[in-house]
């Protein structure tokens, strides 16, 4: 699944690995993924996050939100949280990648993939930062010099 990636995307997903081990997390989750995106700072994936105005800083502060918020739901369930759906995410990076016949899977796509895997931590980031997944593509077919984004 990871040859479709580019270098950059690649990168990103060892940059997102690395800070999982740092939080001492048992997983690379989605919200791992957008943070390494945001630091690495490379690809159009940061240029369609910086184009819509979200920082660093405020994914940070979101995720921060949305984890204490899942916790406190989770502890009223009695059920220990589920880890987010890191495959899928590059599976749908992947077919995004495909809709426009890239070769590579950029940040962009990775970026793309997260916007589409509803419910998982950094999609409701972004979400609640204002960045929606037809929002995201048509920027990305703008950096592109693309006319739109192929239904």
């Amino acid at each position: 699944m990871y040859q479709h990636l580019s270098k950059t995307a690649k990168a990103v997903l060892k940059l997102a690995q690395y800070n999982a081990q740092q939080q001492f997390t048992d997983y690379v989750g989605t919200e791992h993924v957008l943070l390494a995106i945001l630091e690495q700072g490379l690809g159009l994936g940061v240029q369609v996050l910086t184009n819509s105005s979200i920082s660093y800083q405020a994914v940070k502060d979101q995720i921060e939100a949305v984890n204490k918020k899942q916790m406190e739901e989770t502890w009223v369930l009695g059920q220990l949280p589920g880890t987010p759906h890191f495959k899928q995410v590059i599976a749908f990076a992947i077919e995004e990648a495909e809709k426009v016949k890239d070769k590579k899977v950029g940040t962009e796509y990775l970026l793309l993939g997260i916007l589409r895997e509803k419910g998982c931590v950094a999609q409701i980031v972004l979400h609640n930062l204002g960045l929606t997944l037809e929002s995201a593509r048509q920027e990305v077919a703008r950096l592109q010099g693309r006319p739109g984004w192929p239904d």
